[in-house]
């Protein structure tokens, strides 16, 4: 039977429905893509534990413990996690899904955006996969697994809330691209993996902001993949190398105008490293880079991400300003 109310301020009539039964099929249908995706993955997500001590042990001295989270994705052992979990560990250790402990060797890390490699030997592995995190969608269903606190294979399931978001690793160095959900993480989730609703991968967790509920973040798995090439096979991520100390230059408008520019601000050189790709190629303290290979540069976050990946080898066009003139310098950025 079907109730009705009066809408005082329309003097109408509304009819109340009781549910449909494709309410119920709607959450029955969210429920199992939850539950799918993690029984995909489950075995994959493993507990990451490091021991740190500022001095080397001695007898009956304690070792300073930590954990995280991680995942395998590769059939021989490799494991994601975040570079900030096992940062200054002496020692690593991995517990399986199905409770086997195994120490674990420091393949690489990249501070820069707080990812790090790990590897396992161990029989019997289950890899997630990783997902193109490009076709990702505000909105879209995720879920995140990890072990908060210490509690194993913790499940939460959310929306992705923003995409292309920045946020600062570290070493003070910007994280473009960030993924924002509201899938609950707390301490522990750190290094877990993200999911779609297929059981792909397409996140790192990596930080929550405390303490604000609901604004957690993860490094999109496509900037993971590139990492962990780099880092499985040089066991570093190379980045453009300019050599250069700077700082940010706001610039006025009519400077802007006069040089005909498409800038907000610069970046300002305040130093140059001896023998060093910008000072070969003759920048000098106290210009002001415009662009770099075509790239409007408005601060030194912009440089930064000129410079990202390692992709910037070879030469390249610097664009200054040097007291009223723009000139435009060949630099021949090196990988370090």
């Amino acid at each position: 039977m079907a109730l009705q109310f009066i809408n005082s301020d329309e003097n109408s009539l509304i009819t109340a429905h009781p549910p449909r039964e494709s309410d119920g099929e709607l959450l029955d249908a969210y429920s199992q893509a939850v539950v799918g995706a993690y029984n995909q993955v489950a075995a994959s997500v493993v507990n990451v534990e490091t021991e740190r001590s500022d001095q080397p042990r001695r007898r009956g001295q304690e070792s300073q413990r930590a954990g995280g989270s991680g995942f395998i994705f590769t059939p021989d052992g490799y494991i994601f996690t975040n570079s900030h979990v096992i940062a200054g560990a002496t020692g690593i250790h991995v517990t399986l899904a199905d409770g086997r402990k195994v120490e674990a060797r420091l393949v690489g890390e990249d501070p820069h955006t707080d990812l790090a490699v790990l590897q396992i030997w161990a029989p019997h592995l289950a890899p997630a996969k990783l997902g193109d995190s490009q076709k990702l969608q505000v909105g879209q269903l995720v879920i995140a697994i990890g072990n908060p606190y210490g509690f194993q294979s913790t499940v939460t399931a959310g929306v992705v809330s923003a995409l292309g978001r920045s946020m600062r690793a570290q070493t003070g160095r910007l994280i473009d691209n960030i993924i924002q959900t509201d899938a609950a993480l707390n301490p522990g989730n750190s290094g877990g993996p993200l999911l779609n609703s297929r059981g792909q991968v397409i996140g790192v967790n990596t930080a929550i902001i405390l303490p604000a509920q609901g604004l957690c973040f993860a490094v999109p798995a496509n900037t993971a993949q590139a990492v962990a090439v780099s880092l499985m096979r040089d066991g570093v991520v190379r980045r453009g190398w300019l050599g250069v100390a700077a700082q940010n230059l706001p610039l006025s408008r009519q400077i802007i105008r006069y040089h005909n520019l498409n800038n907000s601000g610069a970046v300002l050189v305040i130093g140059l490293e001896s023998d060093s790709p910008a000072k070969r190629a003759g920048l000098r303290e106290g210009d002001a880079i415009v662009s770099f290979d075509g790239q409007t540069i408005n601060n030194v976050d912009d440089l930064h991400r000129a410079l990202l990946m390692g992709s910037t080898a070879g030469k390249k066009e610097l664009a200054i300003i040097r007291y009223s003139e723009v000139l435009s310098l060949p630099c021949e950025v090196e990988l370090r």
